[in-house]
């Protein structure tokens, strides 16, 4: 199962100390944040399992964040995909990987 939630902006939260569930990684997940925007702003924040990453569909946007962005990002890593292929990227890989769909 993929979890999808909203990066919220603005608020009286420090960048330091968010909201806690978002903080919170379960084992087996890695972070994400999609980089779609036309300004390459920060959009959804994504929980992507592990076991997807191998996937070439995942490895290639993979490959396309450390082009745009580097190996050393520090923090969260972001990706350059809009949530819309980013979904269809996960739901291939998903799919191969006989899991479910993140749209389930």
């Amino acid at each position: 199962m993929v979890s999808w939630k909203r990066k919220c902006g603005g608020g009286g939260e420090s960048p330091a100390r968010g909201a806690g569930e978002e903080k919170a990684v379960p084992r087996g997940h890695v972070p994400m944040l999609l980089a779609g925007g036309a300004n390459g702003e920060e959009g959804e924040r994504v929980l992507v399992p592990v076991r997807l990453l191998s996937d070439p569909s995942v490895a290639e946007l993979l490959e396309m964040a450390a082009q745009r962005y580097g190996y050393g990002q520090p923090g969260v890593l972001r990706v350059p995909c809009d949530a819309g292929h980013f979904r269809q990227v996960l739901d291939g890989a998903m799919h191969r990987c006989g899991g479910i769909s993140s749209s389930a």
